[in-house]
């Protein structure tokens, strides 16, 4: 049947081979959105999308921050001093009790409650160690968007007797010179004296008076309540990559 309707089709003198017909269309002036040359405003308007994508998911960060650092209700008194600049968590690695290597930008994504002091922990140490959990378990149930952090300034050995109350909290080897070139205690004070606060992004931004004890820690946890509340919207409880102890 094939044959027949090419025959059929096919004039009857004999056919001599002749080269295709090319037809040339006419191309369109105007090239598809995402092609070589698109329209510029096209690609203003791709661009602009993207930066609002990204002020829509930064917002949450961005509103909390203003809600405690600049749009503060007159009246209010935070406890602590409010470090500023921020101070980002320096680029160095620590070690834990054990001699395992730490990297100190590894404990991002927590709210960090820290205590700085010798290995030894003296009286005044031990009573921060104490205030620090205190405050800590009095945040109930944002507890555990906290850590409790002791960074040991020396070398020396931790009495055995403390090691079973740090047993949730994160202790590292720090030296003494890292940490003054980090912390800053209030004028007149030294580091040993304060309990420090560092944010989830790993900024140190605030550094509560010397002197705390029972009676004024309650003022250290509104402090830390409202911060909290502030940061609800973005901030949960663990870090993306579990720090090491």
């Amino acid at each position: 049947m094939w044959d027949s309707k090419l025959s059929a089709s096919a004039p009857s003198a004999t056919r001599t081979d002749e080269p295709l017909g090319l037809t040339v269309h006419e191309v369109p002036l105007s090239l598809p959105p995402g092609a070589v040359g698109a329209d510029p405003a096209l690609i203003r308007r791709g661009r602009l999308q993207m930066l609002l994508l990204f002020l829509v998911c930064a917002a949450p960060v961005i509103a909390s921050y203003l809600t405690y650092y600049v749009f503060r209700p007159e009246g209010r008194r935070n406890y602590g001093d409010i470090i500023e600049p921020q101070r980002p968590l320096p680029a160095w690695v620590a070690r834990g009790l054990d001699g395992t290597p730490v990297d100190l930008r590894s404990l991002k994504g927590q709210w960090l409650l820290l205590v700085v002091a010798p290995a030894g922990c003296d009286r005044a140490c031990q009573d921060k160690l104490y205030l620090q959990r205190q405050l800590r378990e009095a945040l109930g149930k944002d507890k555990d968007r906290v850590d409790r952090v002791w960074l040991i300034s020396d070398e020396g050995e931790v009495p055995p007797a403390l090691l079973p109350a740090l047993a949730q909290a994160t202790v590292l080897r720090v030296p003494a010179d890292v940490l003054s070139r980090w912390l800053e205690p209030a004028p007149g004070h030294a580091l040993e004296d304060h309990l420090y606060l560092v944010d989830p992004l790993g900024n140190w931004m605030m550094r509560f008076p010397a002197g705390l004890d029972l009676a004024s820690a309650t003022k250290a946890r509104r402090d830390l309540e409202r911060l909290l509340r502030a940061s609800a919207s973005w901030d949960q409880p663990g870090r993306p990559t579990p720090a090491q102890h």
